[in-house]
């Protein structure tokens, strides 16, 4: 008997002990969410690091918010809060069956910002994510946002348009959607080899990279995405856009050309170009100091 009430009493000292731990222990994260729900049964995924003033960063087709690993960590250190988001389709944001266009994306990140309460924000976007920043400030007129910037930016419009001789053709642009629908993996490894401005510029572990990254997509947001962007003409609603704007730009980008940057720049009032010498459409790794520093003095202006 003895026995057996030693045992109960040390059981009951272990649980007692447990308990007290489990109270007295204090929490490792911040209490922010990874995942923000913007409709019934459509979560995005947000990687949400550091305090301060909030830069909010939009990736590109078809990548996702894994992109600005070396953008993330140089900003906290700098003592701002971080926000990638992975629109839906992407990453590892869910992929639900339905739109995947601009007023899609736009309402999405409204969303998000309402439900994480940010305010003046800096927000970023790279290739088609600048058009769907551009869409955003315009649709929603600049709310929760303080500046916009645009990184290799797909222009006012991604093809040629009556009126607008750049971009890419119309024969083009449906070559490469129908690829996104019967060779996606060849897709994928020729444009990430042209993410280079300059041989060289770019490692094959950083390509290999940006390739798996792009892989990692949805296959039918990969399609819908980029056909919305075929579809999109911005150049009605640049003039609208009244905040401090910076428009950053590979001079050797091979996949948006420079030119769609300058057209930027003289539509938008106020804005400033900033030129990558040596960077083409991976910018923000070729020329990655002088961009994360470009990024920081836009934000803290």
């Amino acid at each position: 008997m003895k026995t057996i009430a030693l045992t109960i009493g040390l059981l009951l000292t272990l649980i007692q002990s447990q308990s007290v731990f489990a109270q007295t222990r204090k929490p490792a994260s911040s209490g922010r969410e990874e995942y923000i729900e913007v409709e019934k049964n459509v979560k995005l995924h947000v990687v949400d690091l550091g305090e301060g003033q909030p830069v909010v960063l939009i990736h590109g087709w078809p990548l996702n918010n894994a992109m600005y690993e070396y953008q993330y960590q140089y900003l906290v250190d700098k003592g701002f809060r971080v926000i990638g988001i992975s629109l839906r389709g992407f990453g590892k944001s869910d992929r639900p069956y339905g739109k995947y266009d601009f007023d899609t994306f736009s309402d999405d990140i409204k969303v998000v910002l309402e439900k994480l309460k940010i305010e003046h924000a800096v927000l970023g976007g790279f290739s088609m994510g600048s058009a769907v920043t551009i869409h955003y400030v315009t649709k929603y007129n600049g709310a929760h946002v303080g500046k916009l910037a645009l990184f290799g930016s797909s222009g006012p419009s991604w093809k040629q348009r009556e009126g607008y001789p750049y971009g890419i053709s119309d024969q083009d642009a449906d070559a490469l959607i129908l690829q996104t629908k019967t060779n996606r993996q060849q897709l994928v490894a020729g444009f990430g080899k042209g993410f280079a401005g300059q041989e060289g510029g770019l490692s094959p572990e950083a390509i290999k990279w940006l390739e798996n990254i792009n892989l990692d997509a949805s296959p039918y947001a990969t399609t819908q995405s980029i056909t919305a962007l075929r579809d999109l003409d911005l150049r009605p609603q640049l003039a609208k856009i009244k905040m401090p704007v910076a428009i950053f730009h590979g001079v050797n980008d091979k996949l948006c050309d420079f030119t769609q940057a300058e057209q930027l720049h003289k539509a938008i009032p106020g804005s400033y170009l900033v030129r990558f010498e040596k960077g083409g459409h991976a910018l923000f790794l070729e020329e990655m100091d002088k961009f994360n520093s470009e990024l920081e003095k836009f934000a803290r202006k």
